[in-house]
């Protein structure tokens, strides 16, 4: 190559970088200066740290297991919905929303230090084998899990399909603790059932709000009108973790003929929703009933939530879970991913129902199982046995706002109470079966509809929603529907 030409490219090549350091000293400047000086002592004290670990430890450690294991402590330190995605949690949360994924079909949380049960998934093992709200697995294998992480339970619990996996559980009213083997399998989930009830009145039961259930809700909507219109519907929304943000809303503009379903309110613009129900012009306002429980969070009370403040329908069962938080997924530049708490949401009458939950218009407690293997000495579950989102560390205080306050944030999608792990049989151990005293007290709201609509919608305090209704005359209340 001429000298001349080499010495060209030598000197665009030194320009160019040049350029580049500029570049990357502009862009470090600014990063620099939106963060404040504090931050940035607090950092030299955490590089300090890796170094001194680095140098001291008993066993080699790389900087990268550091730094994600300290990203993990600074999320769970947070709020218990806030986490960090490897790379698979972040592809299984993919799947999972779609309505398939690897595992054991469990939803758990944190509670107490303890890995703790909030609900099985419906038609998954872990419904199947009776595991129940409140189990807490002590155990995983050989590890103990006091102290453990949600990711670190998920990925410990994750494996491939026909993998066994050994679980050791305390419940409470069972004076030992019991370990069963599980077969993980690929767990696929029908979001939606729909039947017919006795009277003629249908059932929708929606057990999580994946990719498809508001789809699914229309297509059980439509097969329900092709033998007449509709004479009363129950929804039942009892265990349904939650899901995504965009079907709760879909969900509930089905049942609604325009108004505000929901609105969520953060810190920044770009967070500020509000989410409207759609005028429709062949709507029809037949009597309906929503099923709750404490297995009831997110997704599902912002339908429940919208539903009774529109005094649409009437809610019936127990206090649901609280969780009135909302989780914005953030992908990083290596594949993971941020599960990031960024706004609080809001029903239509302005209610926070975070920590608190959604109270129903009828109360009605299930009956108490118990172990058919315990039946003979007469042991009773716990009469608190499930989980809300205030017995959770780090949970978010309710900062209720009035119906008047400003409306507000956004977010691409609502998660689940936490990150869905799994479960397969309990043998041995399986619940009684209870007959379903909170769906046939549902049946008989909509057999006296007219006496109970008019109560829900007397102009005075007791019929604000979340008020528990008084009993129809001649009917039992629902504290003792199942006497």
């Amino acid at each position: 190559m001429p000298r001349s030409k080499s010495n060209r490219l030598i000197a665009v090549m030194g320009f160019g970088l040049v350029v580049c350091l500029v570049v990357i000293g502009d862009l470090a400047v600014r990063r620099a200066n939106a963060l404040p000086d504090d931050t940035y002592k607090e950092l030299q004290t955490f590089a300090n740290v890796i170094a001194i670990v680095q140098k001291n430890y008993v066993e080699p450690v790389s900087t990268k297991q550091l730094v994600d294991g300290a990203i993990v402590g600074m999320l769970s330190s947070l709020d218990p919905h806030s986490a960090y995605l490897t790379p698979d949690l972040y592809k299984d949360l993919e799947v999972e929303t779609r309505g398939s994924f690897g595992g054991l079909g469990i939803e758990i949380t944190i509670k107490n230090d303890m890995l703790t049960v909030v609900a099985p998934i419906e038609g998954t093992p872990a419904a199947e084998a009776g595991i129940k709200s409140g189990d807490q697995i002590v155990k995983i294998d050989d590890d103990f899990t006091k102290g453990m992480t949600l990711t670190d339970a998920v990925q410990r619990m994750r494996g491939p399909k026909g993998s066994q996996i050994h679980l050791t559980l305390h419940r409470d009213g069972v004076p030992e603790l019991f370990t069963v083997t599980l077969t993980r399998d690929v767990i696929k989930i029908q979001s939606v059932k729909a039947k017919q009830l006795p009277g003629g009145y249908d059932y929708i039961r929606i057990s999580t709000f994946q990719d498809g259930t508001s789809d699914d809700v229309q297509k059980a909507l439509d097969r329900f009108e092709q033998n007449g219109p509709i004479k009363g519907l129950v929804l039942d929304l009892r265990d349904n973790p939650g899901g995504l943000l965009n079907q709760a809303v879909s969900v509930s503009d089905e049942f609604l003929d325009g108004g505000l379903i929901v609105y969520t309110e953060g810190r920044t613009e770009n967070q500020e929703q509000k989410y409207f129900s759609h005028k429709k012009r062949d709507f029809r306002d037949y009597p309906m009933v929503v099923l709750v429980n404490g297995g009831s969070a997110s997704a599902s009370e912002i339908v429940a939530g919208a539903l009774q403040d529109q005094r649409r329908v009437i809610v019936e069962g127990t206090q649901t879970f609280g969780k009135g938080s909302v989780q914005t997924i953030l992908p990083l530049d290596d594949e993971s991913a941020l599960r990031l708490t960024t706004a609080r949401y809001f029903t239509p009458n302005g209610r926070s129902i975070q920590a608190v939950g959604i109270t129903p218009d009828v109360v009605v407690e299930p009956p108490k199982p118990t172990l058919a293997a315990l039946e003979a000495e007469d042991l009773q579950f716990d009469q608190d046995d499930e989980i809300h989102e205030s017995d959770l560390l780090h949970h978010f205080q309710n900062k209720q706002k009035t119906p008047e306050s400003p409306a507000a944030p956004h977010v691409p999608g609502a998660a689940s109470p936490s990150g869905v792990v799994p479960i397969s049989s309990l043998k041995g151990h399986q619940a009684k079966k209870a007959d379903d005293v909170q769906l046939d007290k549902a049946i008989n709201i909509l057999q006296h509809w007219q006496q109970y609509e008019a109560q829900l919608n007397k102009p005075d305090e007791t019929a604000d929603a979340g008020s528990v209704l008084q009993a129809v005359p001649g009917q039992a209340n629902g504290a003792s529907a199942n006497q």
